[in-house]
């Protein structure tokens, strides 16, 4: 599904070069729970950013669901954003203005999708997170769990291959934090989709099947997750 080899990424301010990535080779299965940690400075924001098509690597290969991004025009990458890929952001990302069913039918309206088939989804995405009855509620209205929540919708309306996680439980309690962990989980489980989810938290890391630690650009630890079976 995910596949990098020997990706680097260096930016340039003025005469001063910071390499965010040194060459990173990593493969995620379809299905798979990703958890990137590594401390400020380790190259996680870029190399979620790489992975959602919103920045370009400075050299090596990345294939997502089988594309070359270095390949693609950007009229291919935003439309490779939104129809492959999904986000959930730490702050959310809503539109004030709008209400969380128009919220969580917002990406299909811009790839020009059918209405009437967007809001039955939406409608029903809003149940699964159990938001059934907040749809005409707008953000100022809702908790950050259920702004969260909407934004987990969001980010499952167009059936991505990828979901892209950027520490969606930085700015919830504990208890909401946990829920929103297990929706992601669910997702891998009940629809196949591979997330990545970058996080400072060690807890919200080890929901998923595996964890990549960065440090200074590059992939310092991998390890499985070993979860207790239910009984």
């Amino acid at each position: 599904m995910i596949e990098a080899v020997d990706v680097a990424k260096v930016y340039r301010r003025g005469r001063t070069e910071v390499r965010a990535l040194a060459g990173v080779s990593l493969t995620v299965p379809k299905g798979e729970f990703l958890s990137v940690m590594g401390p400020s400075g380790s190259g996680k924001s870029t190399l979620l950013n790489l992975l959602g098509a919103l920045d370009v690597a400075g050299s090596g290969s990345l294939r997502i669901d089988g594309r070359e991004l270095s390949r693609m025009k950007d009229d291919e990458l935003s439309a490779f954003r939104r129809e492959r890929l999904g986000f959930v952001f730490q702050f959310f990302n809503l539109m004030p203005t709008m209400t969380a069913l128009e919220n969580v039918m917002l990406p299909g309206l811009l790839s020009g999708r059918g209405q009437v088939e967007l809001r039955r989804r939406a409608e029903t995405l809003l149940e699964t997170v159990g938001l059934g009855g907040r749809t005409h509620h707008r953000p100022d209205e809702l908790s950050g769990g259920e702004m969260q929540r909407v934004a987990v919708a969001r980010a499952l309306l167009m059936e991505p291959a990828v979901l892209l996680a950027d520490e969606p439980t930085g700015n919830l309690d504990s208890r909401t934090g946990a829920e929103v962990l297990r929706m992601l989980r669910e997702a891998t489980r009940e629809r196949g989709l591979t997330v990545v989810m970058v996080t400072h938290d060690l807890k919200a890391a080890e929901v998923g099947d595996r964890i990549v630690r960065l440090a200074d650009g590059l992939i310092v630890g991998d390890e499985r997750v070993v979860h207790e079976q239910a009984a």
